[in-house]
């Protein structure tokens, strides 16, 4: 019963029964990410939706299907085999809040000492 209320009310757990009724009813199945996510157009209006695998987060959303979401392209990554240009990193989601988030060295959450100051840098002060 828990779960069934989740995903009616709770949007940022996953896809909600609004947004599967809204999908079935309206949307067509464009293709699917290497992380699960699931991509859709409107029928009718120009609008595109994504359904996430994991918790409801853009950043999860990899560059070729960013730029479809977005509308600077309307050709479906999975119909134009999009590939990576050779400079492009690996798709990498956004980790802040995790415990994989970058904590550089001297910050509260990290082991190690800040870095000492190197005399480059002259702090400004009001005349």
């Amino acid at each position: 019963m828990k779960r069934f209320l989740i995903e009616i009310f709770a949007w940022w757990t996953g896809t909600t029964w609004g947004t599967r009724l809204w999908i079935w009813r309206f949307g067509d199945f464009v293709g699917s990410d290497e992380f699960g996510n699931k991509y859709y157009q409107d029928k009718k209006a120009d609008r595109r939706y994504v359904t996430y695998a994991g918790p409801a987060d853009a950043s999860s959303i990899p560059p070729g299907w960013h730029g479809w979401m977005h509308h600077r392209t309307d050709v479906v990554p999975t119909e134009a085999n999009y590939a990576a240009r050779t400079w492009e990193q690996p798709h990498v989601p956004n980790l802040t809040g995790t415990s994989a988030a970058y904590r550089p060295d001297g910050s509260m959450l990290n082991k190690g000492e800040r870095p000492r100051v190197t005399g480059d840098y002259q702090a400004w002060s009001p005349e």
